[in-house]
Order: C-alpha cells, then sequence, then structure tokens
C-alpha cells in the first residue's frame, strides 16, 4: 500500500535527476533577474533544512548592488592572488586559467551565517560536537544548491575569499560565522560534468573506494 506521504517513481526520479545535475556554476550567467517569488522558494528551502537542536542558526544575506559586487570581486581578486602562489609547476600554471567565480556577472549573491549563540550555551545535540550548528547551516547551503538546480538557477559558491573582508563588506557582526557566499542566478544552461573534472584538476572517486563496513578502512565484501 502506498502512504499518502510516499513518493512516486517519477518523484525520486526528478530528486535524483536534480542531485547529479547540480553543478557549482562559475560562468555564462545571464542578466536576468531573479524573480522575487523563485527567490523565496529557494530561501525557504534553505530554511527548511535539519538542524540540531532545532537550533536554525542561519541568516541568509541577499546582495543585489553592484557596488557590493566589485567590492566582493576585488576581495576575491586579493584573494585569489595569493592562492595562486601556493601552488607549483604545470598546476599553478592550470589554477591560473580557471575561473572561479561568478561575483559581478550573477544577478544576485547569496551569504549564509551561523549565529552560533542563537539558543544560548547549551543547545541538545551540541553539547559534545560544538561544531554541529555550522554543519547545519552547511545542510542549509545544500538546500538552497538543490533547490535553485530544480528552479533552473545556477549556483556557485565562492570560498576563495578572506573572511576579515567578506565581514566588512557585508557588515557581519564578529559574532556571527560567515559559511558560505554564491553566486545565484540563470544560466545558459547546465554542464554535464563538474568544470574542475573538464580541465583535468581532479576527477570524481570511485563511489566503491570510499565505503567501508563495520570499521573505517575495512572494505565491503561483494
Amino acid at each position: 500500500m502506498i502512504r499518502d506521504d510516499s513518493f512516486s517513481v517519477e518523484e525520486r526520479a526528478a530528486i535524483y535527476r536534480c542531485i547529479a545535475a547540480r553543478r557549482d556554476v562559475r560562468r555564462n550567467f545571464l542578466p536576468d533577474p531573479v524573480p522575487d517569488a523563485v527567490l523565496a522558494r529557494v530561501l525557504a528551502a534553505g530554511h527548511a533544512a535539519p538542524s540540531v537542536g532545532f537550533l536554525q542558526p542561519w541568516n541568509f544575506i541577499v546582495v543585489r548592488s553592484d557596488e557590493t559586487k566589485v567590492a566582493l570581486h576585488e576581495a576575491f581578486s586579493r584573494a585569489n592572488a595569493e592562492a595562486a602562489e601556493m601552488f607549483e609547476g604545470e598546476r599553478a600554471q592550470l589554477y591560473r586559467t580557471l575561473k572561479l567565480e561568478g561575483l559581478r556577472e550573477a544577478p544576485l549573491l547569496l551569504c549564509i551565517t551561523c549565529e552560533r549563540d542563537r539558543a544560548g550555551p547549551v543547545v541538545l545535540g551540541r553539547t559534545h560536537q560544538s561544531e554541529m550548528d555550522i554543519y547545519s547551516t552547511v545542510c542549509a547551503v545544500q538546500n538552497i544548491w538543490l533547490a535553485a538546480r530544480a528552479e533552473n538557477l545556477g549556483v556557485g559558491w565562492v570560498s576563495i575569499l578572506d573572511l576579515a573582508d567578506l565581514r566588512r563588506i557585508l557588515a557581519i557582526p564578529d559574532t556571527i560565522v560567515p559559511v558560505a557566499l554564491l553566486c545565484v542566478g540563470y544560466v545558459d544552461g547546465f554542464a554535464t560534468t563538474p568544470d574542475l573534472e573538464r580541465t583535468g584538476w581532479r576527477q570524481r572517486l570511485p563511489l566503491e573506494e570510499l565505503v567501508f563496513a563495520e570499521r573505517f578502512g575495512e572494505k565491503a565484501v561483494t
């Protein structure tokens, strides 16, 4: 018997397709604005994420200002130049050819933060793993990413950025932890494989090498 809260075969297929088709988008953003109703659905998906102790530690900063985008891009450029110096040889040359952000091209940016003291000093589920609120916020980021893909929006996570710059530009208080800066917008198409896989930076690891039985490092018997 199929319950009312069960997913149909078609619904399951759509969810798995969305997961497989999600990409980190850094280029080919269209100038079309993201409608408020679409953004509201995407943010609602983020707010529906699981959180330890039902803490809901996230906040969402929506950025549309060109001035703010330029400031963030300048901060990225400084950090990216520093990052390029950390690689050597052919790796360094390849790094410098990669496009790693769409801060000026994307119609809007989202910064997702974590308010760690939202529920006080003692939080159910965080008593022995204090970082669980950060992990919960990352779940919100993933929800946003998948909801955006279902809305045919591209999303790119910009992590090459000094957090002090991000705090200053977006006026984020010291007590609030910036977790993710996302570029969001419609694109002219989604790649079938990740950018870094196509450029030869890294390849997807075989799943069977990552699954263990009972204890870490113990391969499952097939």
